[in-house]
């Protein structure tokens, strides 16, 4: 009788044992994820989140924590102790824990572990506290900095748009009045929409001057501004502003301080004071170098602006010699010595003076359809010069007037 007693409680355990192993095998794994916040309110940027089934003694599931403080991961069901430990916590040990966490066989649970609640903080030594605090406000300042920057950069974008605008003012005139429009309307239009985008960016850069009156790009940005309205005056002290901060600045912007020296130069050169003017775009040469070419280049367009060829030539020449492969350099070149030009009584042919035909030439070969290669080709012709002549060395002296 005791055997048979038996037999069948064998037979029942054999039978019992597949059903219990199919019933496991069938569930689905759940999925858990999260976000960890540390004490001071910001995302932990390192760790890892286990799952225990016994209280935390062991860890049955370890999930680790991304820079940006989330974590994910998979899970047979169950109810869990939720812990999360930082890289240099012991495996004794743990950092925080959230209790009676339910994974859910097919779905995904959320739990996040928020260090930054008040229960948590409480329980921290009063000198760890009062440690938090001062950190908290030390990520308040630079997320209010942050904030501050973002908006900065924004307008500092803006503005350029708005000096990029301004400089198509001429096409947009067009564009609104149509190329039949009379030239006076057309140059009134232009004005109108450079000083509409000027004063935009003026309004702008003095608004964020006030707000961070130690960020010399930003007094830069005034200055352009100031500048294409033609405030020489107020232009001046801000270019000025920008060559002082930069001066004390731990680490120098060349490009803030070349445009600074570049926009005093065009400030002199306006007002008649032309070795000012040279010596301004001198510096800004030195202080960008890789901005030279350019500067001198609109050094010269100015001078031509206001009439004085040989400060023009002499600044073209200076732009050539920076890079000799911009074709306006060498027209503007030809027109400051062209000035020179002298009529031989005899021919009645304009006799060119030296480097003049070459500089023109020069332009031709860059850009034989440019924009004033028809200019260009009248005058080669009527002082009797082939335009396939090489171009020459007999530059003038780049001493400007």
């Amino acid at each position: 009788m005791k055997r048979t007693i038996s037999l069948w409680l064998g037979l029942l355990a054999f039978a019992l044992l597949p059903v219990l192993s199919h019933s496991q095998s069938t569930q689905l794994p759940g999925k858990i994820h999260g976000k960890v916040t540390n004490p001071t309110g910001v995302p932990a940027a390192a760790g890892t989140v286990n799952l225990s089934s016994d209280g935390g003694h062991t860890t049955k599931y370890t999930f680790k924590v991304a820079a940006n403080g989330e974590y994910s991961g998979e899970a047979q069901p169950g109810t869990y102790m939720l812990l999360f430990r930082l890289p240099e916590t012991p495996p004794d040990k743990m950092v925080d824990e959230v209790d009676s966490v339910k994974i859910v066989s097919g779905q995904d649970t959320m739990q996040d572990i928020d260090m930054s609640r008040k229960e948590f903080i409480d329980a921290l030594p009063v000198e760890t506290r009062k440690q938090l605090e001062e950190i908290k406000k030390k990520n308040a300042d630079a997320m209010k900095t942050n904030a501050l920057v973002k908006s900065l950069n924004a307008d500092i974008l803006a503005a350029r748009q708005d000096f990029k605008d301004a400089d198509g003012a001429k096409a947009a005139a067009v564009a609104a009045l149509g190329a039949t429009a009379s030239k006076a309307d057309l140059e009134a239009k232009e004005a109108e929409i450079k000083t509409a985008k000027y004063t935009d960016a003026e309004t702008i850069m003095l608004k964020d001057t006030g707000l961070k009156p130690d960020a010399s790009v930003l007094w830069a940005q005034l200055g352009e501004a100031q500048l294409g309205l033609k405030k020489f005056d107020e232009a001046e002290a801000t270019y000025k502003k920008v060559l002082d901060l930069e001066s004390t600045a731990k680490k120098q912007n060349p490009q803030n301080q070349g445009a600074a020296e570049a926009g005093l130069g065009e400030i002199y050169a306006r007002n008649g004071k032309i070795p000012e003017a040279n010596a301004a775009y001198d510096a800004a040469a030195k202080f960008d170098p890789t901005k030279g070419a350019f500067y001198f280049r609109n050094e010269a367009v100015i001078f031509s602006q206001l009439g004085n060829t040989d400060a023009e030539a002499a600044a073209a020449d200076e732009s050539i010699t920076l890079d000799p492969t911009q074709p306006l350099s060498y027209y503007l070149k030809g027109q400051g010595l062209i000035s020179k030009a002298t009529i031989d009584q005899k021919s009645g042919k304009m006799i060119l003076p030296p480097g003049c035909a070459e500089a023109y030439q020069k332009y031709l070969d860059l850009a034989p359809n440019g924009p004033y290669a028809n200019d260009v080709k009248g005058i080669l012709a009527e002082s009797n010069q082939t335009h396939a002549s090489a171009f020459g060395t007999d530059t003038p002296s780049k001493k400007k007037k």
